[in-house]
């Protein structure tokens, strides 16, 4: 084989493999996307048409917590049940073990630095965060952001207040697995009438 011919050869490879994984991540992507549209309808549906009286809740058969909100990031994704890698690439997850939204203790949320939660890079102290649920809207305020080792779960420890903990890789734009965990945490925010 010539070395003109072997160069061509080890060209049209490289192409083929780009334009596959390219490909690849154009399914992945559209795929999130189809499955927040899916997902955020059937919020919409439950959120109209609630279940019959001692029924479980809709969340607890469909694996669908609710979806949370970051009005000045742009943030809007829907929140499943479970930190696995099949829910992490398509929702945002709720991390089991912790709180449901709501309730009294910390509720741990998880995403994928390069995809829901990439907006996290310019979250701030005061910055609000909803999460609407089949009993609910719940209201929180960030009050505090930082970066631990994967290993540092005491930022998933029950609290006396109602939390929310979001947890994403860090640093934002590291390729491959990235070495730290970027932690918001946030503190639920009554209304007057909830008081």
């Amino acid at each position: 084989m010539s070395p003109k011919s072997a160069t061509a050869r080890l060209r049209w490879t490289l192409l083929s493999g780009g334009i596959l994984l390219l490909g690849y991540c154009g399914f992945v992507m559209a795929d999130a996307r189809m499955f927040q549209y899916r997902e955020n309808a059937e919020m919409q549906r439950l959120l109209v048409t609630p279940g019959a009286p001692g029924a479980p809740p809709a969340m607890a058969r469909s694996g669908l917590i609710g979806r949370i909100e970051v009005p000045r990031l742009g943030l809007s994704a829907v929140v499943m049940e479970g930190d696995d890698a099949a829910t992490l690439r398509r929702a945002v997850g709720h991390i089991p073990g912790t709180a449901l939204p709501g309730q009294s203790g910390n509720t741990g949320v998880s995403a994928h630095r390069d995809t829901f939660f990439r907006p996290l890079k310019d979250i701030r102290t005061d910055d609000e965060i909803s999460v609407t649920t089949l009993e609910g809207e719940f209201r929180y305020r960030v009050v505090s952001t930082e970066i631990v080792s994967p290993d540092d779960v005491d930022v998933l420890a029950p609290t006396s207040k109602e939390a929310l903990t979001l947890v994403t890789c860090y640093p934002f734009y590291f390729v491959g697995s990235a070495p730290k965990r970027f932690i918001v945490r946030a503190e639920r925010v009554f209304s007057q009438s909830e008081r």
